[in-house]
């Protein structure tokens, strides 16, 4: 349904928009999770009973460890309070997702959720216990730097935490505004505004126009029957 002169009604473009947003949100998580179980599912399979692999001298080594912490092996005596943290993650996420409207931010979610679920599928179902399993790590940078091992999960949690800083930052809002010095822009709104004001313009033009050609016509009448 669309208001006088063409312009949508309120509240109806957000829906499609919100609709493809989380989609992608969805794509990226899955993607992200996708990867993570099955990179965790090969070095399980292949590398963990075996040494170090080195994928780049120096920089890349694959190694195979089983995490009872969080990410990069922090707080590895509190393995069940981060798996309730994790859980609390993916609500709070598919919460958000309800006001979703902005590309970067459906992206940084899916980054998000992806990594969360990837590790929280770990500790639900890997050994020792369920909601208490060790989170399958191998990823190793830099080896004489110490950095702590990761995973593709992890990755995709520090990649979407980053983006996030970065959107707040730059004012970005998940309902597709950007907040600057104060103000809000919505872009699409504002067309949505522009719109129906150049419509209603256009139309109070055409009936001046009328209404001056209708007074010219009896004006013409008048002198004719004179």
């Amino acid at each position: 349904m669309q208001a006088a002169g063409g312009a949508p009604l309120s509240g109806e473009p957000a829906r499609p928009d919100r609709a493809r947003r989380i989609a992608l949100l969805v794509a990226v998580a899955a993607v992200v999770y996708a990867l993570d179980q099955v990179a965790k599912f090969l070095v399980v399979e292949f590398l963990e009973h075996e040494g170090p692999v080195t994928v780049v001298p120096g920089a890349l080594v694959l190694t195979v460890i089983r995490n009872a912490g969080a990410a990069f092996s922090i707080g590895t005596g509190m393995t069940i309070v981060f798996t309730v943290i994790a859980l609390a993650v993916v609500v709070a996420i598919v919460r958000t997702a309800r006001k979703l409207r902005s590309l970067p931010w459906a992206i940084t979610l899916g980054l998000l959720l992806g990594g969360a679920v990837g590790n929280l599928t770990d500790r639900i179902f890997r050994w020792p216990a369920p909601f208490q399993g060790h989170v399958v790590d191998f990823i190793q940078v830099f080896p004489v730097t110490r950095f702590p091992v990761f995973n593709v999960a992890d990755s995709g949690i520090v990649c979407g935490g980053v983006l996030a800083v970065f959107l707040a930052w730059r004012g970005y809002q998940i309902d597709g505004t950007r907040q600057m010095d104060g103000s809000v822009e919505d872009h699409t709104q504002d067309k949505a505004q522009d719109h129906t004001q150049d419509s209603a313009q256009e139309h109070a033009h055409d009936h001046a126009e009328g209404e001056s050609g209708k007074q010219a016509g009896e004006r013409a009448g008048e002198r004719a029957d004179g």
